[in-house]
């Protein structure tokens, strides 16, 4: 667990499972449903982290632990707590815990045009390493593939 500002940063548990829901219809045009969420919690490769105000989950994140590798799966804040840090903290909790396991990169996909995730990316040192063409299928929009090396 860690706090900062006021805010609770700790893994994700069942209980949180709606919070995330509502955070995930408010983010996503595609959202995925309780039921992805609770396979989550049962995967034995998945690692996911909530940030909670008050008894409120306001944002989740997480990864997948493959071999040596992480691949962030998906990070949101519910949009009245953007603009808070609470997503570049996230981020930041991802690699910590990666470079813990000692894995050796962090990948994930993102849209585009979401030039506010990409430059969040940017600034913990992921680089453009690929394009997936049509990646999401509601609207057919490519996605960046992004690498982080963990390794020093």
């Amino acid at each position: 667990m860690y706090e900062k500002d006021g805010i609770i940063f700790r893994k994700m548990d069942f209980k949180d499972i709606n919070g995330v829901v509502k955070i995930e219809s408010r983010s996503f045009s595609l959202p995925w449903s309780t039921a992805m969420f609770n396979e989550e919690l049962n995967n034995p490769i998945a690692f996911y982290i909530v940030a909670v105000i008050e008894q409120e989950i306001v944002g989740y994140a997480g990864m997948w632990l493959i071999i040596d590798e992480a691949h962030i799966t998906n990070i949101a804040v519910d949009p009245k707590h953007r603009r808070r840090n609470i997503a570049s903290t996230m981020v930041r909790l991802l690699i910590e815990k990666a470079r813990e396991m000692n894995l050796k990169a962090m990948t994930l996909e993102v849209r585009t045009g979401n030039f506010e995730a990409i430059e969040l990316y940017k600034r913990f040192g992921f680089k453009t390493e690929g394009l997936r063409k049509g990646y999401y299928r509601e609207d057919g929009e490519d996605a960046l593939i992004m690498w982080l090396l963990l390794e020093s």
